[in-house]
């Protein structure tokens, strides 16, 4: 832990540096969540040490998100990736990230962010729609502390939105259901992870009219408010498929959670013709390989860390130009074509 000054771990944790070297020091009085806050801390100082200039003014980050444990892992590691090529300005990030929770604990992690004050210079946030996060966001834009929504958004005064053109994903996702069903009759299971999350909800209107258009025999049903989690997402499914009288066709994951849903059709006797899922992720990775899903819409999350950092940059005057929103454009990915950086094993 000694690799690092006190003011950086302090800075990187949220506490105070007497906390920080009471807990370096082992000395008595230091709470277990205190100790848990200085290991990641380390941890996190550890990892972008290679890119940030821990000697110079950084900028800090804080990075806030609701979303499966392999999603906010794959964010991490993209974010990490682009601090040291933003901008002039050396960046780093600090994470809160979690799994599932209401609207309360996403509530105190920006309002810790608020009350560090000065020692944040932006938040880059994924939360759901709620208009007690949009009022988290205005009171966080009143400190002087901007927020980038990221993959989905919020309303608020938040600087810009990036990530994936959502709209867009979904009307893709019929496309493709549409010409991968034959006959186009029968049910389409569709899965978000919660409702509230402006994007996926994108998605779904997205899909659902796409299909109303290209394929208007296929009747929707949904799976919904798991969170992207295994157990939670099978029930879900689970939940959606008893009683159907007609056979589940295609599937479209807009949410996550695919080896839970894999598991709740095989378990109804369900094999659908077409699986369209989003993002690559070391589990939708090795369903693609394996065939166990068909197509997964990817957006570089690379390129989205870097279009979110460089709008808080923006708004800090550091590189020009003002900042803007920037949706990204849809790919379409079989076990042929995964992008080469992934590569085939």
């Amino acid at each position: 832990m000694r690799a690092h000054r006190v003011s950086d771990i302090a800075e990187q944790s949220g506490l105070s540096s007497a906390t920080v070297d009471r807990v370096l020091h082992g000395r008595p009085g230091a709470s277990p969540r205190a100790v848990r806050a200085v290991e990641q801390a380390v941890a996190e100082l550890d990892r972008q040490a290679r890119s940030v200039r821990l000697g110079a003014r950084s900028l800090v980050v804080d990075v806030v998100m609701q979303a499966p444990a392999r999603f906010s892992d794959a964010v991490r590691t993209a974010v990490e990736s682009q601090l040291g090529a933003v901008g002039p300005t050396a960046v780093r990030a600090r994470f809160d990230l979690r799994e599932s929770g209401d609207v309360a604990d996403l509530l105190a992690a920006l309002d810790r962010v608020g009350r560090r004050g000065r020692t944040s210079d932006g938040v880059v946030l994924k939360a759901p729609s709620d208009p007690a996060v949009g009022r988290a966001v205005d009171d966080l834009a009143a400190r002087g502390i901007p927020t980038v929504t990221l993959v989905t958004d919020v309303e608020s005064s938040r600087v810009a939105y990036v990530g994936l053109d959502n709209w867009a994903a979904g009307r893709t996702a019929a496309h493709l259901v549409a010409l991968g069903t034959r006959p186009a009759k029968g049910v389409v299971l569709a899965s978000v992870s919660r409702s509230a999350f402006t994007g996926e909800g994108e998605r779904l209107q997205a899909f659902v009219a796409g299909l109303r258009e290209d394929a208007p025999s296929l009747e929707v049903i949904t799976a919904a408010e798991a969170d992207g989690l295994d157990r939670p997402t099978r029930e879900a499914v689970a939940t959606a498929l008893r009683g159907l009288r007609s056979p589940v066709r295609a599937v479209y994951s807009a949410g996550g959670g695919n080896r839970a849903i894999l598991a709740a059709l095989a378990a109804a006797g369900e094999h659908p013709a077409t699986f369209v899922a989003h993002d690559l992720d070391e589990n939708n990775l090795e369903l693609l390989r394996t065939g166990a899903i068909d197509l997964v819409l990817h957006h570089d999350l690379r390129a989205d860390a870097r279009a979110a950092l460089r709008q808080l940059l923006r708004h800090h005057r550091l590189v020009p130009g003002a900042p803007t929103s920037v949706p990204a454009g849809v790919q379409v990915v079989t076990r042929h074509n995964v992008p080469g950086r992934l590569g085939p094993r």
